[in-house]
C-alpha cells in the first residue's frame, strides 16, 4: 500500500508521524536540559521536512488554488510557528517560546492531521482502507 504513494507524501507521512511522537517527549523533557534542546531540535527538523513536503503534495478536489487547499494555509503557520519558537528560545523568552512551540505542536500536528485523516483525502483513504491501489507487477 506504501510503495504506491509519491515520495513527497511517503516523506510527509514519515516526518510528520516522527514529529507527531516526538513532539510530548521534547515537552515533557527538562526546560534547557540537553534532551530538551536534541529533542526540540530534532521535532523543528521533522516539523519543517513535513510542512515543506507538504508543498510538493497537490489535490484536484475543490476548493483549491492551482492544487493547494486551504490546509495548505497550515504549512505557512506552521513555518511561522517553527520560526517564532527558535527566535523565542534564541532570545531566551521561555514562555513564549513554549507557548507558540504549544500552539504549533496543536495546530501542525494536531489539527492538521485530524484534517489529513478526513475520508476523501488520501492519508485518511489509506489509514480507513477506502484506496483503491493498484498491486505492483
Amino acid at each position: 500500500m506504501l510503495s504506491s504513494l509519491s515520495p513527497a507524501v511517503l516523506i510527509h507521512l514519515v516526518s510528520a508521524v516522527a514529529a507527531l511522537v516526538l513532539g510530548p517527549l521534547a515537552l515533557l523533557a527538562r526546560k534547557g536540559s540537553r534532551p530538551h534542546r536534541g529533542l526540540g531540535y530534532a521535532w523543528v527538523t521533522l516539523m519543517a521536512m513535513a510542512a515543506l513536503s507538504s508543498l510538493f503534495i497537490r489535490g484536484a478536489q475543490l476548493p483549491n488554488l492551482a492544487g493547494f487547499s486551504p490546509l495548505h494555509l497550515l504549512t505557512l503557520v506552521t513555518l511561522f510557528g517553527l520560526y517564532g519558537g527558535l527566535r523565542y528560545a534564541m532570545r531566551r523568552e521561555p514562555g513564549a517560546h513554549r507557548w507558540v512551540m504549544v500552539s504549533t505542536y496543536l495546530g501542525g500536528c494536531i489539527v492538521a492531521g485530524g484534517f489529513a485523516l478526513l475520508p476523501d483525502r488520501a492519508l485518511g483513504q489509506l489509514v480507513w482502507g477506502t484506496l483503491a491501489v493498484t498491486p505492483a507487477p
